[in-house]
């Protein structure tokens, strides 16, 4: 290494060595303007019934993060395995860094809300996550709801006007503590038939994003 090649490194490296424990900091964050849904339009205020009965508002969760997720307790193949990856993560990431995991709050929002009461959403959320928040209301609460937060759902009747699916899009939403979207988790991979989605793949995104 000649003169000129030595001085050239030494100059571009100085000011690092001025930075104590720089080499500790890890990798640079991403910034939450370059987060994958920012600016776009997902979310807004509602007033919708929690599974113990109280009446839950958007704004309330200002300054938290929040997982959302929009499903149902009687889908059969979806909404069971995708909850189990997000809260799982959810969960590893508390052990990780629990300070940071306590600024997230849980929510699952039902497309369904003829069959989720508020005890049904109870026994669903509780089995996933102890501080999981199930909402539910009448029909046009949810209609609006969805509407705000870009979710599609559609009644596909059954055998009896009892037994009916609810066909909805899988978009298990991270919002910023201002309510606006950050995010998609990676709950369930898309264009498979096959559920790929995965708690530590949860987890590195929520690693990403919340500070």
């Amino acid at each position: 290494m000649n003169k000129k090649t030595r001085l050239a490194l030494s100059l571009a490296i100085s000011p690092f060595l001025m930075l104590p424990g720089a080499c500790n900091q890890g990798p640079a964050q991403v910034p939450l303007s370059a987060a994958p849904l920012a600016g776009a339009a997902i979310g807004g205020d509602f007033s919708l019934t929690d599974q113990d009965g109280k009446k839950r508002t958007w704004k309330e969760f200002n300054g938290q993060y929040r997982i959302v997720y929009f499903g149902y307790t009687n889908c059969p193949d979806i909404c069971t395995p995708d909850m189990q990856n997000l809260m799982a993560g959810l969960k590893d990431f508390e052990k990780a860094k629990p300070e940071l995991a306590a600024r997230i709050q849980p929510i699952f929002i039902t497309v369904d809300p003829k069959r989720d009461t508020p005890d049904v959403l109870k026994q669903f959320v509780d089995a996933f996550h102890a501080r999981a928040i199930g909402l539910t209301g009448s029909d046009a609460d949810i209609a609006d709801v969805t509407k705000k937060f870009a979710v599609y759902s559609s009644r596909v009747e059954g055998a009896s006007p009892e037994n009916y699916l609810m066909s909805h899009s899988q978009t298990p939403y991270l919002m910023g503590p201002d309510g606006k979207p950050i995010a998609i988790l990676p709950a369930d991979q898309p264009k498979t038939d096959a559920n790929e989605g995965a708690p530590q793949l949860v987890e590195a995104e929520l690693e990403k994003w919340v500070r």
